[in-house]
């Protein structure tokens, strides 16, 4: 993982602030992610890791954590003929200012890539998207 982070600590602790309570009117997305970026990182799920990644929050932090699930679940998608795509379409879509500093994670995601069996069209385009992303 980058920077050998403490993933006992919340993104609140990484980041070194926190967020204002969200409006008692937000979204149910804006809610959670308040609530989330309390939790330690470690202890996020892919599902809450993609709602965060998806909005940008903690990048620097949960793409390495993010990445590292999905390289170690895709052997999964053997067996079980599932793989978490919400996750991995939340990594892949992160725009390409996001992976010029970090080229090792891009590495590891070509990696993951080709292993990944039956993706729908969506995540296809997706991929695609990511690989065109990351060469520029």
């Amino acid at each position: 993982m980058e920077n050998r982070v403490d993933i006992q600590k919340s993104l609140e602790q990484l980041e070194g602030f926190e967020w204002h309570a969200p409006p008692d009117d937000a979204t149910g997305l804006v809610k959670a992610a308040h609530s989330l970026r309390k939790r330690p990182i470690g202890s996020l799920n892919a599902h809450e890791l993609s709602r965060l990644i998806g909005q940008d929050i903690g990048l620097p932090w949960l793409l390495p954590i993010a990445v590292k699930i999905l390289g170690e679940t895709v052997n999964d998608q053997r067996l079980t003929g599932f793989y978490d795509d919400d996750l991995l379409t939340a990594v892949l879509t992160r725009k390409s200012n996001v992976w010029r500093s970090r080229p090792h994670l891009v590495a590891d995601l070509k990696e993951i890539i080709p292993l990944l069996e039956a993706v729908s069209p969506y995540i296809q385009a997706d991929i695609q998207g990511f690989l065109t992303e990351a060469e520029t």
